[in-house]
């Protein structure tokens, strides 16, 4: 069974959707590969009071690294690249090729960009923490505007 709830944040209303007790997904305004609303359960005021929180100290400044019980459905290879994104550190980035290589899958970085576009839970597996090759910021499911500003918050530029 899943609920959700909506929040404001700086960069839009947050969707948090809540499967079994955990975090199952984070979607944003107009966020690409995001299901329907009508697959997110029943809306409650604040279906993960956790998260709500946790959400707001990062946006504030005072969070770096969430501890929150996570629920998301994706193939293994899919959670296996979320699981190498949950690792990024905060305020720092790494290519589609790195998270291929750390794989064992070197030439996967194709599969590594879809996996990564596929992630359900924005923010907290921190999908904007990856970039191009070259270091450029590309393909975000919130949008590049979004991911520029979540990483100039996290290199403090945003206060």
């Amino acid at each position: 069974m899943s609920t959700y709830s909506i929040m404001d944040s700086p960069i839009a209303a947050l969707t948090i959707v809540e499967r079994d007790g955990g975090l199952a997904a984070i979607y944003m305004t107009e966020h690409r590969h995001a299901p329907g609303p009508e697959t997110f359960g029943e809306r409650v005021d604040d279906a993960l009071p956790e998260v709500t929180q946790q959400l707001r100290e990062y946006f504030d400044g005072e969070r770096t690294v969430f501890d929150l019980p996570l629920n998301p459905v994706g193939t293994e290879f899919q959670r296996s690249v979320w699981s190498e994104m949950a690792a990024i550190p905060y305020g720092e980035t790494l290519t589609y090729g790195d998270i291929a290589a750390a794989l064992g899958r070197p030439s996967a970085s194709r599969a590594v960009g879809t996996a990564v576009g596929r992630n359900p839970i924005s923010i907290v597996v921190p999908c904007h923490r990856v970039v191009g090759s070259s270091g450029k910021l590309v393909g975000y499911a919130g949008g590049v505007d979004r991911k520029e500003y979540l990483l100039a918050h996290e290199r403090g530029l945003m206060r």
